[in-house]
């Protein structure tokens, strides 16, 4: 590592590079030309002294050097953030859509909203809970500014951890005995509907779907009523509820992925105090409340 310091506006551009996808795309979030871009990027790695990116007339990829200073790049940005918010204690105003699966609304994005909303009392928030498969196409429409949702493909949003899959019944009527086996899934393009059918295809057990839901409620009525089992995020199962495993006839727990939450802003948030210090709280609000786990979900 060569002794030069690595400048705010070089990581900048890197993290910018790597949530986007692209220099073009970067350029737009940041404001800066692609030419620019690629220079900032060009002075860091020589700082670095090996290459961070491999460009590819596709995508941008990280290489091993990369992926290991990209966890640092973030957590130098977001701290410098803070520490210029806290002295100038700038009143904020504006107006900011957030947007988040209703699963992790209660567990995650509750903290973040009320301390946000109690610090920042000038910024008039709107909340809207959609799945991810939804939310991220309104984040690229410009209609959500900011969102925390399942990432729906490698290398987009910023990582905040990984949220557990599993399997639950109501005990009470042990549906999970029943042939053909009783399923209650999200509406069809969801991630979490992905993985429990191929996870039942997997297990090569008679199955049918008994419920179709949009949001966990409905999911919840139904094997709370005894009318079906359902893979759950774990952060969105009540008490009461049994963990499905080989014991029950389904997959070990240990084989079903997890969920990818991450941190993503609409390109029409670039430059908005407002979306800056949102974005900022949640950083530090859920890396607080996941430091026991994996930090990087539906």
């Amino acid at each position: 590592m060569s002794s030069t310091d690595l400048q705010l506006d070089w990581l900048r551009a890197f993290v910018a590079a790597v949530d986007a996808g692209s220099l073009t795309a970067a350029g737009q979030w940041v404001h800066r030309s692609q030419s620019a871009l690629s220079m900032q990027i060009a002075k860091l790695e020589r700082a670095v002294g090996q290459p961070v990116l491999v460009r590819t007339p596709r995508r941008l990829d990280l290489t091993p050097a990369g992926r290991e200073l990209l966890g640092h790049a973030r957590r130098l940005i977001a701290q410098h953030d803070e520490a210029v918010q806290a002295l100038r204690r700038e009143t904020l105003h504006g107006r900011l859509t957030i947007g988040v699966p209703e699963d992790y609304a209660v567990p995650y994005l509750t903290p973040v909203l009320r301390d946000f909303a109690g610090r920042h009392t000038a910024v008039e928030l709107t909340l809207v809970c959609q799945q991810s498969t939804v939310l991220i196409p309104r984040l690229a429409r410009g209609e959500v500014d900011v969102a925390v949702v399942t990432r729906d493909r490698a290398g987009r949003g910023q990582p905040l951890f990984e949220e557990p899959l599993a399997w639950f019944g109501a005990p009470r009527f042990e549906a999970w005995r029943q042939t053909p086996l009783p399923v209650a899934v999200y509406e069809s393009g969801s991630l979490a509907r992905k993985a429990a059918l191929a996870a039942l295809a997997a297990l090569k057990r008679p199955y049918r779907i008994v419920c179709d839901s949009a949001s966990p409620a409905g999911m919840l009525a139904a094997v709370e009523s005894g009318l079906a089992i359902a893979l759950f995020t774990r952060c969105s199962v009540p008490d009461g509820m049994e963990l499905l495993d080989e014991r029950h006839g389904m997959p070990p727990a240990t084989s079903l992925p997890a969920m990818s939450v991450v941190l993503m802003r609409s390109k029409a948030s670039a430059g908005s105090a407002a979306a800056d210090a949102f974005a900022g709280q949640v950083l530090r609000t859920l890396a607080r409340s996941r430091s026991g786990s994996t930090m990087l979900r539906r």
